[in-house]
């Protein structure tokens, strides 16, 4: 068995006029002996980009089958299923996309994504981000002109809005909002008729409205016994789930695997990302962000 490496991690807030856009920026750190590894699973989450400046490469396999390894600038769209990682020594940036900024930045439907791990330098739809990777490359050790880049990157190539983007804010706000518990609900709360809200979902969010809800009351329960184990899972449930049966099967649904079983695995990755999330933002994962990003809860950004 291999060594394994020690996690840095520290996250940043957008430029205000991006807020809406990301949720954060984040820099990670694993360091360690040239044989050391860690392998943990990305919970389901929004869209992220991971940008590799030193070190090891990633190997990630998703639970369709899907498999990612040795690229430098690593995607993942919008996903309901976890991913499952190995890393060795390595310094990486990674930006963490909401779905209005899926849809001010990206020229492609987010549904066509969902769940999908990309290899950045090979699909075209991420070819306008490859220069923010060499621009990473160049700056890499000096972390003040690392984030630098990245906010330059993006706030040059920001744009107007996106037509629709009041429509994003407001239905992000209702799926972040513990209180809303079905589609009906969304529709009331947003205004936004069933049909419409069904294509918008597809088009800014990666999924149906249903699956949505569905993720969001699971990861409720998730990121809380992330941050508290000793709660066990029965203390660590959300209220909208009817017994732990249901809970359960949503277990398998979205981490391919028993609460049990994932309860024993290490986490020596995502564990300290989400301890060190939850003191940055209050959150400590992407999904229970507002619209406003990192800590916004349902405060609009616009």
């Amino acid at each position: 068995m291999s060594p394994t490496c020690d996690v840095n991690v520290r996250f940043f807030q957008p430029p205000e006029p991006l807020r809406g856009c990301f949720t954060t920026f984040y820099r990670v750190s694993l360091d360690g002996p040239p044989d050391s590894t860690a392998t943990d699973h990305l919970h389901p989450e929004w869209a992220g980009m991971r940008f590799y400046c030193a070190g090891a490469l990633p190997s990630a396999h998703g639970m369709d089958g899907q498999h990612v390894s040795g690229t430098s600038f690593a995607v993942t769209g919008p996903s309901s299923k976890a991913v499952r990682f190995t890393i060795g020594p390595t310094r990486m940036w990674g930006v963490g996309m909401l779905p209005l900024g899926w849809a001010r930045f990206i020229a492609a439907p987010a549904d066509r994504f969902a769940d999908a791990l990309i290899d950045g330098h090979g699909d075209p739809a991420f070819a306008p981000f490859r220069p923010l990777e060499q621009a990473l490359r160049e700056a890499c050790g000096d972390e003040a002109a690392e984030l630098g880049r990245i906010e330059t990157f993006f706030l040059e190539r920001a744009g107007p809005l996106p037509p629709d983007a009041d429509r994003i804010v407001a239905l992000h706000a209702a799926l972040v909002d513990p209180d809303i518990r079905t589609v009906a609900d969304l529709v009331r709360a947003t205004g936004i008729g069933q049909r419409t809200l069904e294509r918008l979902c597809q088009r800014a969010f990666g999924f149906s409205p249903k699956l949505l809800l569905r993720r969001q009351r699971f990861m409720r329960s998730l990121a809380q016994f992330m941050l508290d184990p000793s709660l066990k899972w029965i203390g660590a449930i959300d209220g909208h789930y009817h017994d732990q049966a249901q809970f359960v099967r949503d277990f398998h649904q979205f981490m391919g695997m028993s609460p049990r079983q994932y309860a024993a695995l290490p986490k020596p990755v995502l564990g300290a990302i989400m301890r060190e999330r939850a003191r940055f933002a209050g959150t400590a994962v992407q999904t229970l962000d507002g619209p406003g990003g990192a800590g916004s809860a349902g405060r609009s950004p616009l």
